[in-house]
């Protein structure tokens, strides 16, 4: 994934996209901006020798594309004006109001965000989740400036490159996953790859790109074939298009698994695009009926979303000549939103819409800023509750509950009600006697059995509970019965 020179972007590509996707817009104040930031900006050039004005405008550009809203894209073009010129933020809220201000401002906060080592590397991720807390707009901006500065990389000495991928990958990447903006993500990741990783960056990259690639076609065009013949007989309007696993999310695969490139087998995916929720069904239906599907790998995240929002039908079948091949079926809006994450569909307050309410690990994030003074325990707490993947499990009335990726009986039971935590003595999983510590599953059903003779819960549950909430109750609790047996213990010895 070479850094390559970028082409030259001017006002115009930036208004024209936004007029794209909000054919009413006012774009006057855009124009303005670009003036205000291009005289600002006069004479300044960046290391790749391009003005300094293009990466503002790149950025821009980036967010128009994504349907961000005009004070969004205002913002990036003056997200560097007040660092690096001898405009304030006093002038910019004089020419484009508060709002912009506001963002700009927050921009300049987080510009000093440096990778430093691990102790360092928590503070910054607190300034990072807070500034997403309060306004998810200057989280994404930040990415498409930071998507930018990855791209000309190349301009730089190999230490500041090292610096900047590396800062990337534990900062940026993860939080760009926690939204759901996956297409931000691979970027960032592929480029960070080649850079801290340059020697597997470019094995992998032959055998996936050069060796694979005539292969992979062949068998897309071969499933197409079968199914547009089908999809046309039934009237539906479709769209099908590959999906391929991006490199670093290879890598990270055969890292895991110990494996090499060719053990690694859903490297890639066919992706179903429809009108309507309906004829997603109707397309997995005659997949399922062309091939037969790995029971184990179907997801419903239609009915049941993922926490960032994401929907879609997942689904593997054994394919042409048995080939394990995953499909994702989707609407385009729920496309969008897939690529976009909250991006897509996050409303502000920009021209008169309200913003919505915050999503639930917004909220989390929030809450824990004001129970947590400790930074360690604020990122561990975020990382341990927020940042996990989800699952969703049901109680035996058909409730849903969402609990981290791997978490267990006694996270379930903390989650229905703290009684049910304390007094739990075994689980029942899909119909199956099973251990307090075994690892729920998406879609598992869970029934606690309880004894209310018991004292509480085991303090030996916090080895393998994944739940803040679970770990803070049996804390409680235990500290609890020490105070009581120190009491008991001075009532004797009077």
């Amino acid at each position: 994934m070479e850094a390559k020179k970028l082409n030259q972007i001017n006002i115009d590509d930036i208004i024209n996209e936004i007029k794209k996707n909000f054919p009413d817009e006012d774009t006057t104040l855009c124009q303005l901006a670009f003036e205000f930031a291009n005289e600002a900006h006069k004479g300044q050039t960046r290391l790749s020798g391009e003005p300094y004005i293009q990466h503002s405008l790149y950025t821009a550009l980036r967010l128009a594309e994504i349907k961000m809203g005009t004070n969004t894209v205002i913002a990036s073009i003056l997200h560097d004006v007040p660092e690096d010129t001898d405009k304030t933020l006093d002038d910019i809220e004089k020419e484009f109001g508060t709002d912009i201000r506001g963002l700009v401002e927050s921009l300049t906060k987080l510009s000093n965000i440096k990778y430093r080592g691990v102790k360092r590397q928590r503070e910054n991720l607190r300034k990072m989740f807070l500034a997403m807390a309060q306004d998810i707009r200057v989280i994404i901006i930040k990415f498409a400036d930071r998507l930018h500065n990855l791209q000309t990389l190349d301009a730089l000495a190999n230490n500041k490159r090292l610096r900047i991928a590396k800062e990337t990958l534990e900062i940026y990447v993860p939080i760009a996953g926690l939204i759901g903006m996956w297409r931000f993500k691979w970027q960032m990741e592929d480029i960070c790859f080649k850079y801290i990783y340059p020697e597997e960056f470019e094995k992998l990259n032959n055998k996936y790109e050069i060796e694979k690639k005539l292969e992979r076609a062949k068998f897309i065009e071969k499933i197409q074939d079968i199914l547009g013949k089908v999809f046309e007989k039934e009237n539906l309007k479709y769209k099908i298009e590959g999906r391929f696993k991006h490199l670093y999310s290879i890598y990270q695969k055969m890292q895991k698994k110990q494996r090499c490139f060719d053990e690694i087998h859903d490297v890639f995916a066919l992706r179903i695009i429809v009108d309507n929720i309906s004829d997603c069904y109707k397309v997995l239906g005659i997949i399922h009926n062309i091939w037969k599907p790995k029971t184990n790998r179907i997801k419903d995240y239609i009915a049941v979303p993922k926490p960032n929002g994401y929907q879609s039908l997942h689904t593997t079948v054994f394919g042409p000549g048995g080939k394990a091949t995953e499909f994702q079926i989707r609407t385009q809006k729920m496309h969008e939103e897939a690529i976009y994450g909250i991006a897509a569909h996050w409303k502000y307050k920009e021209q008169g819409v309200e913003n919505k309410e915050k999503p639930k690990w917004i909220q989390e994030i929030l809450e824990l800023q004001k129970e947590i003074e400790s930074t360690h325990k604020f990122i561990t707490d975020i990382k341990f509750d927020v940042f996990n993947d989800r699952i969703f499990v049901f109680s035996p009335k058909g409730e849903v509950f969402e609990l981290p990726e791997d978490a267990t009986p006694v996270d379930f039971a903390f989650a229905v009600h703290t009684d049910i935590g304390n007094y739990a003595t075994g689980a029942i999983v899909n119909d199956k006697i099973m251990n307090l510590d075994c690892k729920l599953k998406d879609g598992d059903t869970i029934e606690i059995i309880i004894n209310k003779n018991r004292k509480g819960p085991n303090k030996d549950w916090l080895k393998f509970i994944k739940t803040r909430k679970a770990r803070n109750k049996i804390k409680q609790f235990a500290k609890k019965s020490r105070f009581e047996n120190i009491k008991k213990l001075i009532y004797k010895q009077y």
